[in-house]
């Protein structure tokens, strides 16, 4: 198993169905849930411990995720209320250095329901033709809303396998 993907890489869809958004959707939902639980009972050690060698503490991936769907969240805002704006990358492992990403887990497992639970109502309220809106990554070109979802769809489910992958290969 490569360890960086336990899951596997992300695979972008070539189109969405409607029950395709729902199962994401739903995934989106249960992320906060599934993060929570695979992070249970773990002691500060064990939250100190790299996934995989040269990769991010457990630490460091609890904090890692809001951040992340919090970019996802304003994104899919923006491209729902702009003409395909372009939005700005963030260096993820220079944030996974900042303080924050070394203080309590309970934080950002707080600031992950939150915000999941509002930014599920956004996409319950979403017409199709909003889920086609696009936006400008300048990395990774022009993406559709739709394709925001997928990918993080996926990637809460991704860094929830960073952890418990972990726990199972250490036995905790």
């Amino acid at each position: 198993m490569d360890l960086r993907y336990p899951i596997g890489p992300f695979v972008p869809p070539e189109r969405m169905t409607a029950g395709d958004r729902a199962e994401a959707i739903d995934a989106i939902a249960a992320v906060p849930g599934s993060l929570r639980a695979a992070v249970e009972s773990l002691s500060e050690d064990q939250l100190n411990t790299p996934y995989r060698p040269g990769g991010w503490t457990v630490r460091q991936v609890v904090h890692h995720v809001p951040d992340s769907h919090l970019n996802a969240f304003i994104r899919i805002k923006l491209a729902l209320t702009e003409d395909e704006p372009t939005i700005k990358p963030y260096d993820q492992a220079a944030w996974a250095q900042l303080p924050d990403a070394f203080g309590p887990i309970e934080h950002s497992l707080d600031l992950l329901d939150g915000l999941h639970r509002r930014w599920v109502h956004l996409l319950g309220q979403l017409s199709p033709g909003d889920f086609g809106r696009q936006l400008n990554h300048p990395e990774s070109g022009v993406l559709t809303v739709d394709h925001v979802v997928a990918l993080y769809a996926w990637h809460g489910r991704h860094h929830v396998a960073h952890v418990t992958t972990l726990r199972d290969r250490m036995g905790w």
